[in-house]
């Protein structure tokens, strides 16, 4: 086997992750709010030209100018090398290195959703008769009227649009396009039923469900109704007309092979996964965002804090030095052979991963004495985390990249709605399955070797969930997923002569214990009160195959790495 050159693997590994700016230089932000503001800035009379005192305004001029001239050189440089990790070249339209701050945009009062269970929770149909249309909250004042989300045209402030959505945003377009050119007929959306667990339509703002003969995975289904009511709660008035089948579990339901002579012919699917390599499915966030009551995970916006504050209580460097992962490994051969590399002290292997099984004591989900060793945070106590699907891919990738460690992740093709925006060498470490225990042992001892770019990469992973990803930019993913959809239905959506009609309440009042703290954690309480984000375009033929390609140059560098 070839050896490897420790002085060559610095090298190309300090290619993967992206280097920290220099002090006081600013990341480029390519977001049309910004570029208002810097043309605005390039027509403002010159301060060399206006000062009282000649040499004081010709050194203050100068200073200025330099400063621009320094900003200039390095936003330049900053743009090649981030769109390089980025994978998608410098001539993508990939709008900032980070998504923006995200912060009241004008002092108009917020508007309130109503919410009351009433005298009677145990009836929670009848609960979305008694909230009547009369007491629908009215959209926020700061909100255009219009029902189209995804006009660019839609300001935050006088003069200036919303900023461009992260880039995992274009993927909604990739989804939908086997209907680009068709449309969806309703006679499309039946063929879907067979895979679906649920029909979901919204008439007016007010949402109905039809459930089907397949039982849903736990409260996959509750929850996931859930956080569409929430949904429409937050944009009264702006979501569209819509009919959607929702399929709840893991596994391929509509293989792209079986309509490749006629891609619009593809029943449309609403999935929480789908494998990009051969299967036709519109990807939605999944349930747990607003709780997963029957492992004890709280919704994502409250957990997100308790991760926050506890990356901010245990540094990196006071972290144990391995990769840990821990979970059900029953029926599930990719878990049961990655635990093949585990740490054996008799045998004399290791592979710096330290790995647990947990199996739940019933398919409900874990018991009270297992509840207190399922604490997510508990996970953060390692510099690394290790990433592996399930069935097809895990809900808890996100919990894991919220770390600040470095995300060890072997290679699946299973993405969710945000996974497609990740990418290898800047938010995580790809393992390749063939050699995966070695993998494990060299990015940990490369890790451990380098804390200064291990730890960039999992700031960088942590960075992405929580500033990309915050609930904000949840809802405004479904209502541009809704947005888009809507606009290819060849048909009209009307109330179910067989639907029943769903309400926040209808759903929450009648539920006990962990599942309705859970909804009254997740419940929005005020009307969103700017405009979503600007959903930039698809992808280009060239976009895509320059992402394939800078990929597959982080992977043939680990292999280097690696001694192949």
């Amino acid at each position: 086997m070839k050896r490897s050159n420790p002085a060559a693997d610095e090298e190309e590994m300090a290619t993967m992750v992206p280097p920290s700016p220099p002090a006081g230089a600013d990341i480029v932000v390519d977001d049309p709010a910004v570029e208002h503001q810097r043309s605005s800035s390039l027509t403002t009379k010159p301060c060399w030209k206006t000062t009282t005192s000649g040499g004081v305004g010709v050194l203050l001029g100068t200073i200025l100018f330099l400063a621009l001239l320094v900003r200039t050189q390095w936003n330049h440089l900053d743009v090649d090398y981030y769109s390089f990790l980025r994978g998608t070249g410098t001539g993508s339209v990939s709008r900032r290195g980070r998504a923006p701050s995200r912060t009241r945009s004008s002092t108009a009062p917020l508007v309130p959703i109503p919410f009351s269970c009433g005298a009677n929770v145990t009836s929670g149909l009848s609960l979305c008769s008694l909230r009547g249309a009369a007491s629908a909250p009215a959209p926020s004042p700061s909100l255009s009227s219009s029902s189209s989300s995804s006009s660019a045209q839609k300001h935050y402030s006088p003069g200036v649009p919303p900023p461009w959505c992260p880039d995992y945003f274009r993927h909604i377009h990739t989804d939908l396009e086997p209907w680009r050119a068709t449309g969806i007929t309703q006679h499309a959306l039946a063929r879907a039923r067979r895979h679906a667990m649920f029909r979901l339509v919204v008439v007016s703002g007010r949402a109905y469900v039809q459930k089907y003969r397949r039982p849903s995975y736990q409260t996959r289904d509750i929850f996931t109704q859930w956080g569409i009511l929430q949904l429409l709660a937050r944009y009264p008035g702006r979501v569209p007309d819509v009919e959607i089948m929702f399929a709840t579990g893991d596994v391929i339901e509509v293989r792209a092979s079986d309509y490749r002579a006629d891609p619009s012919a593809a029943p449309p699917l609403f999935r929480y996964c789908k494998d990009v390599t051969q299967e036709v499915a519109v990807l939605w966030p999944d349930w747990s965002f607003w709780g997963w009551p029957e492992i004890n995970v709280r919704p994502w916006a409250p957990l997100m804090k308790e991760f926050v504050r506890e990356n901010e209580r245990l540094r990196w460097a006071d972290r144990e030095p391995y990769a840990f992962w821990k979970g059900n490994t029953v029926k599930l051969p990719v878990r049961e052979d990655l635990y093949r590399c585990n740490n054996d002290s008799a045998a004399g292997k290791e592979w710096n991963a330290r790995l647990i099984k947990h199996h739940w004591s019933s398919v409900s989900g874990v018991s009270q004495s297992e509840m207190k060793e399922t604490n997510i945070l508990d996970q953060c106590r390692y510099r690394y985390k290790i990433y592996v699907g399930g069935r097809a891919w895990s809900v808890s990738e996100k919990y894991i990249l919220a770390c600040d460690s470095p995300m060890l992740a072997l290679d699946t093709n299973y993405k969710d709605f945000f996974s497609r925006g990740l990418v290898a060498g800047k938010h995580y470490w790809p393992i390749d399955h063939g050699s995966k225990c070695p993998a494990i042992k060299l990015a940990v001892d490369w890790g451990n070797a380098h804390p200064e770019e291990a730890q960039r990469m999992g700031r960088e992973g942590s960075g992405f969930v929580r500033e990309e990803m915050d609930m904000e930019y949840v809802y405004e993913y479904m209502l541009h997923v809704l947005t888009e959809y809507a606009a290819l239905l060849r048909y009209k959506p009307t109330v179910p002569s067989n639907g029943v009609e769903l309400c926040p309440e209808s759903i929450a009042c009648p539920r006990s214990d962990l599942e309705r703290e859970f909804m009254m954690e997740s419940r929005e309480k005020y009307v969103a009160e700017r405009e979503p984000c600007t959903l930039p375009p698809p992808f280009t033929a060239d976009e895509v195959r320059e992402m394939a390609l800078r990929e597959a140059d982080v992977r043939s560098k680990l292999l280097q790495m690696e001694g192949h």
